[in-house]
């Protein structure tokens, strides 16, 4: 979701720095993205490789970033270098996307290697190529044409047996209870909703080397900023099996927690590394967030 300066203009206020959740997450640490090129920031989605190190990054401007990372022995990313400058998405005919269609917030990668990206406003998701050109827009059903405006389907994944799951950041046009969307075998249908919360908003998702969805949510606090929430739900065709809270910040801990990507190191510990969306506003910063998921 694209936010208006003026909010984000109240989120300088020093707060604590602690977590007011027991978590199942240990914090790793921070590191602030240093390019402020054209289309580098706002961003929204995040994919990284199985063992971390390589990425791609989406902006809410259509454009995609790629590149590597260096990692301290805990996993806490220490360095990052592009592959180049952004990758802008184009149509199928290769014309650059524009308003109102260009408000892309959700990424995922495909099992052949290309990407599924989610958008608000024009409600819908799209498979692309790495070059950033369109192959196809799934079907769009008719509850997403239902969802608030500005707060569609932002949270995207796709689960290990190629389902594409996602869900609306706000309002789902009078469905209660937060459904989450899958995409199998060419239609949509809602297996299970993750419960009705006024205060937290999904804002991304991935699936973990477990089987287990991760999602990644915010709550806005004026004057203060950003808390973040991250819960690992699982379940099967019954709905529901399972939901943990890992983590649940103080407002202002984070930037604008927004894309989300869940991998594993070489010993198996499970890592989320998070992106922020700094909006393309000068007070505010594009990072990435490591946390090590402790069980």
């Amino acid at each position: 979701m694209r936010l208006s300066s003026v909010c984000l203009a109240c989120t300088l206020v020093a707060v604590p720095l602690w977590a007011v959740a027991a978590p199942r997450a240990v914090y790793l640490g921070t590191y602030q993205i240093p390019d402020r090129v054209e289309y580098l920031g706002g961003f929204s989605g995040l994919e990284f490789s199985d063992d971390g190190k390589s990425f791609v990054a989406l902006s809410d401007s259509a454009a995609l970033a790629s590149g590597t990372v260096t990692r301290d022995e805990r996993g806490a990313i220490t360095g990052v270098s592009f592959d180049g400058p952004p990758v802008r998405l184009k149509d199928a005919k290769g014309a650059l996307l524009t308003d109102p269609e260009d408000d892309s917030e959700g990424l995922a990668f495909a099992p052949d290697g290309s990407l599924y990206i989610s958008f608000e406003l024009m409600n819908r998701v799209a498979k692309f190529g790495r070059d950033g050109v369109l192959i196809e827009t799934l079907p769009v059903p008719r509850e997403f044409y239902g969802f608030e405006y500005n707060a569609g389907p932002e949270a995207l994944a796709i689960a290990p047996d190629g389902a594409i799951f996602t869900l609306p950041e706000g309002d789902a046009g009078g469905m209660a209870s937060d459904p989450m969307f899958r995409f199998r075998g060419g239609v949509w249908d809602v297996p299970f909703k993750i419960g009705e919360d006024a205060t937290w908003r999904p804002v991304g998702a991935d699936f973990g080397p477990d089987g287990r969805l991760y999602l990644l949510e915010r709550d806005f606090w004026p004057l203060v900023g950003f808390k973040s929430r991250l819960r690992r739900i699982g379940f099967d065709e019954g709905g529901v099996t399972s939901d943990e809270t890992l983590f649940e910040t103080q407002a202002g801990r984070h930037g604008n927690l927004e894309g989300l990507s869940i991998w594993a190191d070489t010993a198996g510990a499970v890592h989320a590394t998070m992106i922020t969306d700094n909006n393309f506003l000068a007070i505010q910063d594009s990072a990435f967030v490591d946390y090590r998921i402790e069980d």
